[in-house]
């Protein structure tokens, strides 16, 4: 019944652009190529892969820091994609709109990249959390759902190489002329986040604790599994939950009083809520909050002013060193 009322949704907005495009003039000329990413980590390395190319138009989606998990396309979002020529998501199954979306609009020319068939076998199953809000809930649906994927597939450096490379793949048959200047570009950026993945690797190397608590979701699945770090954490990464139990408190104040954690973590834009309440739970009640950015809440302003995906990445990695090598 979902997927009906949705495709019966999408088909009268289709209606409603086809007579806009047909029936109105843009005052804006179309580049040859336009490019739709859904989220900011694709839309910044396309930027990275086209460069200085003025042929191509790259738009961002999510561009007013809504979380993945709550997006819906508007009509301007169905007008774009109802004309570009590549659409590029992540796959989870946050995108499960994405379907209704490319059925109704039948754009014959649109090249589609989904992220997660890109990663293929090394895309992850999201893990259930030992003490997490939701984790009973798992126990009981595990048997009748199947599992999905963990969708914060951008989170990783090695990942972003891969699909640094699938991007200018696929832009290099699209725009032949310029097939060369994509894949040197490519290159030349994933080299930038080789480097920082090395950089990563040596923190971890130099930890002095490598298990975190998290009084929040937990996006962060494929930065920990690179690297080999544990975690625990409130809820899961696509948790919908924004209140923990006492007995989630508690089980994670008992997580730093057992390893001895100075610090507790949460992702960009929370509030302190959780975190103090584990903290005041905890035996010393004296750990210092501190946030990673898991690039879910970027917004156009944010690209205006600079932020990048490598930018991003850099600052997490530097609250890492200072968590890994003091926090215990």
């Amino acid at each position: 019944m979902k997927k009906i009322a949705y495709f019966l949704s999408f088909l009268i907005v289709f209606i409603m652009i086809f007579s806009c495009l047909t029936g109105c003039t843009t005052t804006k000329e179309r580049k040859e190529f336009v490019v739709v990413c859904t989220v900011f980590p694709i839309y910044d390395w396309m930027r990275n892969v086209v460069g200085e190319n003025d042929n191509v138009d790259i738009v961002l989606l999510l561009d007013d820091g809504l979380d993945l998990h709550n997006f819906q396309p508007t009509t301007d979002d169905m007008a774009v994609m109802s004309d570009c020529d590549v659409f590029i998501y992540v796959g989870g199954e946050s995108d499960d709109w994405v379907d209704d979306v490319l059925t109704t609009v039948k754009n014959t020319k649109m090249t589609t990249v989904n992220l997660i068939e890109v990663l293929g076998d090394k895309a992850r199953e999201e893990e259930e959390i030992e003490g997490a809000e939701d984790a009973h809930e798992h126990e009981h649906e595990h048997e009748e759902e199947e599992t999905g994927y963990d969708e914060h597939v951008w989170l990783s450096l090695k990942n972003a190489e891969i699909f640094v490379k699938k991007l200018a793949d696929v832009m290099a048959v699209k725009d032949e002329k310029n097939a060369e200047k994509y894949q040197r570009n490519a290159a030349i950026y994933n080299e930038s986040l080789s480097e920082l993945d090395a950089e990563y690797e040596k923190a971890v190397g130099e930890a002095n604790v490598k298990t975190l608590v998290f009084a929040d979701r937990f996006p962060f699945l494929y930065l920990f599994k690179d690297y080999g770090l544990q975690y625990f954490a409130a809820f899961s990464g696509c948790s919908t939950e924004t209140s923990a139990s006492p007995e989630t408190v508690a089980f994670l104040a008992g997580k730093l009083n057992e390893l001895n954690l100075r610090y507790i973590l949460q992702i960009e834009g929370q509030t302190h809520d959780i975190a103090i309440s584990v903290r005041d739970a905890s035996e010393s009640k004296n750990q210092t909050i501190t946030s990673l950015n898991s690039l879910q809440t970027i917004t156009a302003n944010d690209v205006k002013n600079g932020v990048t995906y490598l930018s991003v990445m850099q600052s997490n990695l530097e609250t890492l060193k200072t968590v890994l090598k003091n926090g215990g």
